[in-house]
């Protein structure tokens, strides 16, 4: 970017995953028909009256324990004001000058080492409905399912440099809001999304420069490509002489473009005062006690205790950790069983099938299809090890394994697979093959070793892939001398 640096500062929003609304008893549930999970409350009918979600409270609180924050004792509702119609209060129920949670951090790693983002508040809200459009009908339509549905807003500090660090710490705050169990992260329905608020300035000054909100951003790849091209823009402008117009842009993913949506909002113009229908939010010492008791272990530290285990790179040992069904999966599966074999497993074959069949990298996302038990991951490093069956094998039958739930042993006594591990057996087929291919065996002798690899893919192809492939080369290499 030459003479300029970007200062980048996210507000994430996370749909907490309790089982009723934040003010009501409605379900707070995706994919319901439209505007049949409402009531009076969430409909903004007058004289309804909100009482607040214990659980969701404590879902907040816990977020923030796990971002390093403050939490306050005693925080408060307030009334934010503004119309659109998907408000039907014409109000959303949120948190300004007493939020729940204050002062945290997060260190990220977006490849030049550890960076330590701040976070200036954690606060609640309630989710707005939503706007459907119909341009075929030339009509829109408002679904208020969703309103009411608990959120925490967490707001960082302008501490990002660059979209790669964004991406960053965004992935690091989805992967602790979904190892706390709070929410279940998904992007695609609206459960996890944020705002970017990016600025430019010249290299070396301490003000910032105007800054625009890119709104509703809900996937890494859309959050990298946004800030990315905001950035090129703004500098763009500053280059012709122009000055940036603080403003709400939107993100076009097609295009990969931003557009200007409309004036960017400030806190007054949002008229914030406390709710009258609710009391301060109090939180008991014994209650905050037993929550924090409660964290479980987190994404980062876990990372850091599978690198120890396993010996592998900070990239692979990533993988396994990214959600946190599949990092119980792994660490089930190692007992009495090499974690690094383990691990080689899933990094391979596992995630291949996941792919392939399009589902998440995580055993409770979808059990209709993922039937393998960490057990059986075990049984199948073992295996291997043992030369019960050869690596090539198993990859070729981990498919019936992943979606059968079949322990490996029964499996491969099923099928005939077992590995021939006896010299005798092998021989036979070692001298077979080099027999067969006198002109590649004296030209092995003659210097060419590379042709071992021809004459293993000969023996292994005699064998339909049951040699012992350490064997087959040990024969081969005597054989051949």
């Amino acid at each position: 970017m030459g003479a300029y640096e970007a200062v980048i500062g996210l507000e994430v929003h996370v749909q907490l995953a309790t089982e009723s609304k934040l003010f009501c008893s409605c379900p707070n549930k995706f994919g319901a028909s439209p505007n049949t999970n409402v009531c009076e409350v969430c409909t903004g009918m007058p004289g309804a009256l909100p009482t607040p979600n214990r659980r969701a409270i404590q879902y907040a609180a816990t977020v923030g324990l796990a971002v390093n924050c403050a939490i306050n004792r005693s925080s408060r509702f307030a009334r934010k004001n503004y119309f659109y119609p998907d408000l039907p209060a014409g109000y959303q129920i949120s948190q300004f000058e007493l939020p729940i949670c204050e002062h945290g951090w997060l260190d990220v790693d977006a490849g030049e080492g550890a960076r330590r983002i701040g976070i200036t508040r954690i606060h609640m809200e309630n989710d707005a409905g939503k706007n459907i459009h119909a341009p075929a009908e030339n009509a829109s339509y408002v679904d208020l399912n969703r309103a009411g549905t608990p959120l925490v807003e967490i707001v960082s500090e302008p501490d990002m440099r660059s979209a790669a660090e964004a991406v960053a710490y965004l992935k690091a705050l989805h992967g602790i809001v979904t190892y706390l169990g709070v929410s279940d992260g998904n992007m695609e329905e609206g459960s996890f999304r944020c705002d970017a608020n990016v600025s430019i300035r010249p290299v070396g000054e301490a003000r910032l420069g105007p800054r625009t909100e890119l709104k509703n951003l809900n996937s890494f790849r859309n959050v990298q490509r946004a800030i990315e091209y905001e950035i090129s823009r703004q500098e763009d402008i500053l280059e012709d002489g122009g000055t940036v117009v603080q403003e709400t842009r939107l993100y076009d993913a097609v295009k990969n473009v931003t557009l200007a949506m409309r004036g960017k909002e400030e806190a007054q113009d949002y008229r914030y005062f406390p709710d009258p229908d609710l009391l301060p939010v109090v939180i008991a010492p014994e209650e905050l006690a037993a929550w924090k008791a409660a964290l479980p272990e987190l994404p980062r530290e876990r990372a850091r205790r599978f690198m120890e285990m396993t010996g592998l790179p900070a990239a692979e040992v990533e993988v396994l950790v990214q959600t946190r069904g599949l990092a119980d999966f792994f660490e089930e599966s190692c007992a009495g069983a090499e974690p690094r074999k383990v691990a080689a497993l899933i990094l391979g074959p596992l995630l291949r099938e996941c792919n392939a069949r399009g589902v998440a990298p995580s055993p409770d996302m979808c059990p209709d299809v993922w039937k393998m038990t960490p057990r059986a991951l075990g049984a199948l490093a073992r295996v291997i090890d043992e030369g019960l069956i050869s690596a090539k094998i198993a990859a070729d039958i981990f498919g019936d394994l992943f979606t059968s739930g079949v322990m490996p042993e029964d499996y491969v006594k099923e099928k005939g697979l077992a590995q021939i591990s006896d010299s005798g057996a092998l021989e036979a087929a070692v001298d077979g093959v080099i027999a067969a291919n006198p002109a590649e065996a004296e030209a092995y002798r003659g210097g060419k070793t590379k042709l071992m690899s021809f004459f293993v893919g000969q023996v292994m192809r005699a064998t339909k892939g049951k040699a012992n492939p350490a064997l087959v080369n040990q024969l081969l290499a005597r054989k051949l001398a």
